[in-house]
């Protein structure tokens, strides 16, 4: 139930909601399965007070040790540890999941895809790889009123221009995506060219084979870049993801349960990282798109419809009890 700073109420929250009617109406109606159903909210999807992102479930699974997560701090040095014990919910290790027949999540789209195409249901056929590079750009700082344009190492005037080639290539790749989401400038001062620029790159594409070339059309597009406006620049990559792809017989339960309420379905890769990408590894997992107004998340405009959402949680509801009634 984590969110971004002025994000919306969907995002994430939904999954929880629906869940929670799963699991209400088996009871109201009591009705039995063959395998217990578990509702999990994972702490700190989002990774906007403690980074990385997918800590909770990241910590579940072991790939974070309990002392590494405990110590991570927020920005107002509160160390996990003591934020988790404030909240009331801090678990006990023997209580960790440890294998799961499968995992349904349901989650708000937060592009534009099924709202353009019509369809109230996304099949997610897995979850995009990405990359995560950072570039430093080496100029030389001088006065702003006496250094003529000739002869200038501009550090900022080269990082925009390279940014504005990134989306340029990114445009002309099919599925491939690149963000610059943070940019630090020094000296900052109004009157100083700046010598240093410091940026990210956020890049996501669903096929790895494709994926593992790009960082080397990037390296060329700085270094091209750089020598035109006659400055020097590092790129280092910080983090790498394989795309997970999940398994067609989740996705074909999802696809049938759709079909059975008779509701239109687009099958799609998530762009976003979720909980499921860490549980597909302990279980067969799938997850439920639905709309997003205007492709809308991470913003207070983020919107789906009541109706949307009955949808959703009626194929959720479907598809666990069929997954629970599996010998």
């Amino acid at each position: 139930m984590d969110t971004q700073p002025y994000g919306g109420k969907y995002d994430g929250v939904i999954g929880v909601l629906t869940a929670l009617e799963v699991i209400r109406t088996l009871n109201d109606k009591d009705i039995k399965t063959e395998r217990p159903i578990v509702i999990v909210n994972f702490t700190n999807e989002e990774g906007a007070r403690f980074m990385p992102p997918l800590l909770g479930s990241g910590a579940a699974l072991g790939d974070v040790s309990k002392t590494s997560v405990y110590e991570t701090v927020d920005a107002e040095g509160i160390n996990f540890e003591t934020a988790l014990h404030e909240s009331g919910y801090q678990g006990k290790e023997a209580h960790r999941i440890k294998d799961a027949h499968a995992f349904i999540e349901l989650h708000i789209e937060q592009g534009p895809v099924l709202e353009q195409r019509q369809k109230s249901i996304g099949i997610v056929q897995g979850i995009q790889g990405l990359a995560w590079l950072t570039v430093h750009v080496k100029g030389e700082a001088d006065h702003a009123g006496t250094t003529p344009m000739s002869g200038r190492k501009d550090a900022l005037v080269a990082a925009s221009s390279m940014v504005t080639a990134l989306s340029k290539y990114a445009s002309s790749v099919e599925e491939l995506v690149i963000t610059v989401g943070t940019l630090q400038v020094a000296p900052s001062a109004p009157n100083v060219i700046p010598s240093d620029v410091t940026f990210t790159i956020d890049m996501r594409h669903p096929d790895d084979h494709m994926r593992k070339g790009v960082p080397m059309a990037i390296r060329k597009i700085i270094s091209d870049t750089s020598k035109m406006y006659d400055v020097d620049f590092t790129l280092e990559t910080n983090a790498q993801t394989e795309t997970v792809h999940f398994p067609e017989r989740i996705r074909n339960i999802l696809l049938e349960e759709t079909s059975s309420l008779e509701y239109e379905a687009e099958q799609l890769y998530s762009g976003a990282s979720h909980d499921a990408k860490n549980m597909s590894r302990i279980a067969e997992t799938g997850m439920i798109f639905v709309p997003s107004a205007n492709g809308k998340s991470h913003h207070e405009e983020e919107y789906t419809s009541d109706a949307d959402i009955e949808k959703g949680a009626n194929v959720l509801l479907r598809a666990a009890k069929r997954l629970a009634d599996e010998k």
